[in-house]
């Protein structure tokens, strides 16, 4: 699986972006997708994830403030985050687990910035 991310920038706090995330395959072949971050420094955090049936999970930090969605007929998946916060600056990165795999794959980074 090909993730391209992107969509990030810069912002001030309490903005909003939208990341998308758009795989080479079907969503259906797909068993779980989602975004993690990572400050320089320290470990990749989980943002967000969506699994196959559409169920969804977030980090406590996010929790009301970001969205993660998908449109399966372009293969992409969304994140908006809304009501952003200097501690929201990371670089962002999709991943996708398929169905029958132990591997995950990765697109890359799209850097967020959010200024106070």
């Amino acid at each position: 699986v090909q993730l391209q991310a992107s969509g990030g920038g810069s912002v001030q706090s309490g903005g909003s972006l939208r990341l998308s995330c758009a795989a080479s395959k079907s969503f259906f072949s797909i068993r779980h997708m989602g975004w993690y971050r990572e400050i320089p420094g320290n470990r990749r955090e989980l943002v967000a994830v969506m699994v196959s049936g559409g169920n969804t999970n977030y980090a406590d930090s996010v929790k009301g403030r970001f969205t993660i969605s998908r449109d399966n007929g372009k293969n992409t998946l969304y994140l908006q985050m809304n009501s952003l916060k200097p501690e929201d600056t990371a670089v962002y990165y999709c991943y996708a687990r398929p169905k029958h795999s132990d591997m995950d794959y990765w697109g890359k980074g799209t850097q967020v910035t959010v200024s106070s």
